[in-house]
């Protein structure tokens, strides 16, 4: 994993990176540079959060991932729905393969359901500039 980032919010622990399914982390189709993922059009990626639910009790969740252009528009929108016992942990990933060039943002949410968007932790972004 290339980069990583840990937040924490009512337990739910998510570390977050990026990698291309099939090869190892080395190799991924995506680099990172200066804080900004650098991948193809046509290449698939994988956004990977590792989330751990921290607390006692059992956690429904939703894993929520968005990807925008620079004008905002929203290109993929997908989600993991779940639970989660205490203590353990998952890597839900979400493929996206960009289809055009251009500078895009990944969100990263873990709402308590789809249709409750109490945040479990807070969201994560990440910029991805596709040649």
């Amino acid at each position: 994993m290339n980069k990583s980032v840990v937040v924490m919010l009512f337990g739910i622990i998510m570390v977050f990176s990026m990698m291309q399914p099939g090869y190892s982390q080395v190799k991924s189709g995506a680099t990172l540079e200066n804080g900004t993922w650098h991948t193809k059009v046509g290449k698939q990626v994988q956004i990977t959060t590792d989330v751990t639910n921290g607390q006692n009790r059992a956690q429904p969740f939703a894993y929520i991932v968005q990807i925008q252009n620079q004008d905002g528009v929203v290109y993929s929108l997908s989600w993991i729905t779940g639970t989660l016992d205490a203590g353990q942990s998952l890597s839900p990933s979400q493929s996206w393969m960009p289809t055009a060039p251009g500078t895009y943002t990944a969100q990263i949410f873990v709402w308590a359901s789809v249709n409750n968007p109490d945040a479990l932790s807070p969201p994560l972004s990440m910029t991805i500039t596709v040649l």
